[in-house]
């Protein structure tokens, strides 16, 4: 066993280091050990990673079951791999003792041990606002995420959340394109990214912000992960901000983590025929802050705003060609809804073949998009 608590003078010099850093990937990997036990067992061996995984400073402590079992057989394999793997990624271990590691998040129960950390691990204790949502969302909701995203980006809030599909990533891109700072954390292992398809986005937020997990390298996307990504989320931040979110949504989790570290919850609202709006509803319902504009959430955290922020931006001109009547109904009948063409025909008593010629060439403008399940979107 390289840990049996020996005594540091019996270390060559130059081996040190080297048993500080193994001690500390041990450290991260052990199951079910939270920031506070690992705060015991560092003090228990006097701040040294190393002794803390002897038999003197475990006996000390009480431990989870798992951690106990972990620490006696550990798996030597997968930490070399670890080692390995750290040496190659630039990923570091923040351990919860480490000056680095998020105080907001310390003040969480049951925090991690350790973090996961790529990219900027000082933007991990930088003011945060969570922003989650669907993973299907409307185009307005897609649009939306990303402008109150790029907003809290310009006036010096990094934006969190979890790299999912649709509001995950909208706020992410917003963020970036604020030019502000943007946390991306996982349910995985960092060695991985988790949809694919998001591979390139997070090398951006590794650039200007920050991909962090509490998993170690190797760990797939099992189920259970996710409530522990939405913990993290929830606890890096100072309050959360609910983007269109179905009743069951798991968006819905990370906001009931929010209240239970007793952050803020604030919630877009929206159409009352609208699924994606029921969650944010619900939430209103049980105190969360209803939200019209970004300035609503920054008042809430005691954020001065800027004026020239609040200065509307100057209108757009306007796209394309000026529409004629039919298509102004048509626009004025899909509102701000999804609906199919069946449900358009209805609302406009116009044939469905001109309704979905008609759709075709707003789509071709930039006014409306097509949706999953033959649905169309208006966009903002």
């Amino acid at each position: 066993m390289p840990f049996a608590g020996g005594s540091r003078a019996a270390l060559p010099l130059c081996s040190r280091p080297m048993e500080i850093s193994r001690a500390r990937a041990v450290l991260a990997r052990i199951p079910a050990l939270d920031a506070g036990q690992l705060h015991d067992l560092l003090a228990a061996a006097g701040g040294e990673p190393d002794r803390a995984l002897g038999a003197r400073a475990t006996q000390r402590v009480k431990l989870p079951a798992a951690a106990l079992e972990f620490l006696a057989r550990p798996d030597e394999a997968a930490i070399d791999a670890d080692l390995a793997w750290l040496a190659g990624s630039g990923v570091r271990i923040v351990l919860a003792d480490d000056p680095e590691y998020p105080p907001l998040l310390r003040q969480v129960a049951g925090a991690p041990a350790a973090l996961y950390v790529q990219g900027s691990v000082a933007a991990l204790s930088s003011a945060q606002l969570a922003i989650v949502g669907s993973r299907s969302p409307t185009p307005a909701g897609r649009a939306t995420a990303r402008e109150f995203a790029s907003w809290f980006a310009r006036e010096g809030l990094t934006v969190t959340s979890g790299l999912a599909v649709g509001i995950d990533a909208a706020s992410h891109e917003g963020a970036l394109a604020g030019g502000g700072e943007t946390i991306a954390v996982y349910a995985t292992g960092l060695d991985r990214v988790y949809p694919a398809e998001h591979a390139a986005l997070a090398q951006r937020i590794r650039a200007r912000g920050a991909l962090v997990s509490e998993f170690p390298p190797r760990t797939p996307p099992l189920r259970g992960h996710f409530p522990r990504r939405n913990r993290l989320i929830a606890g890096l931040s100072l309050g959360t901000l609910v983007v269109e979110a179905a009743r069951h949504s798991g968006s819905l989790i990370t906001a009931r983590l929010a209240v239970e570290a007793g952050r803020e919850v604030f919630a877009i609202p929206g159409s009352i025929h609208s699924p994606l709006s029921r969650g944010c509803h619900q939430l209103i319902k049980s105190g969360a802050k209803l939200v019209e504009e970004a300035a609503d959430v920054l008042s809430e955290l005691n954020f001065s705003v800027r004026k020239e922020a609040v200065t509307p931006p100057q209108p757009e001109p306007p796209r394309g060609r000026e529409l004629d009547k039919e298509y102004e109904m048509l626009l004025d009948a899909l509102g701000f809804e999804p609906a199919t063409i069946d449900v358009l025909v209805a609302r406009t008593h116009l044939p469905g073949e001109s309704v979905a010629s008609m759709l075709l060439i707003l789509e071709l403008e930039g006014r409306v998009a097509a949706l999953p399940g033959g649905r169309y979107g208006r966009l903002p």
